[in-house]
């Protein structure tokens, strides 16, 4: 592996797998975020959890909210509230995009993974349009009979 390759790789934090289920995902972006020093201690131990986490873009700058950040245990009196608002780090030509998709019915700012990249803390924010219980339940049907046929064949194969 090259030296280049080495600096590129990503190590994925947490995902937020229900995010699949309950949203069609229209675009993904990446985005810095900002967190103050024991966050990131704990985000590097795993800490994180994503479920229920959404994004707003408010006066020009989008919020990520209900992203839960457990205290660091040595971090004492530098620990901050684990579910606080925090601020993305996009440009504004980004920002703009972004604003002009929530702007149609029914779209929303969804993160979908928090991971490593160069040293730097990113999130991957995705462009979602919620689903309805029957395409809930149309995504399991086609997920399980791609299951069955799978076996199928390694039975076949056999």
């Amino acid at each position: 592996m090259s030296e280049k390759n080495k600096k590129d790789d990503i190590k994925v934090i947490a995902t937020n797998r229900k995010a699949y289920h309950d949203y069609f995902i229209e675009e993904t972006i990446e985005a810095g975020i900002e967190l103050k020093g024991t966050e990131v201690k704990s985000v590097r131990l795993g800490h994180v959890n994503l479920k229920d986490s959404f994004a707003r873009v408010e006066n020009g700058e989008v919020f990520l909210y209900n992203m839960h950040i457990s205290p660091y245990e040595k971090g004492n009196i530098f620990n901050v509230d684990p579910m606080r608002d925090r601020k993305l780090l996009l440009h504004k030509h980004e920002i703009n995009r972004l604003a002009g998709y929530v702007q149609q019915k029914g779209y929303t700012l969804i993160p979908l993974k928090i991971y490593i990249k160069r040293g730097k803390i990113k999130v991957e924010l995705a462009v979602a349009k919620g689903k309805k219980l029957y395409d809930k339940r149309e995504a399991i049907a086609k997920r399980d009979a791609e299951l069955e046929i799978r076996k199928k064949m390694k039975e076949y194969l056999r």
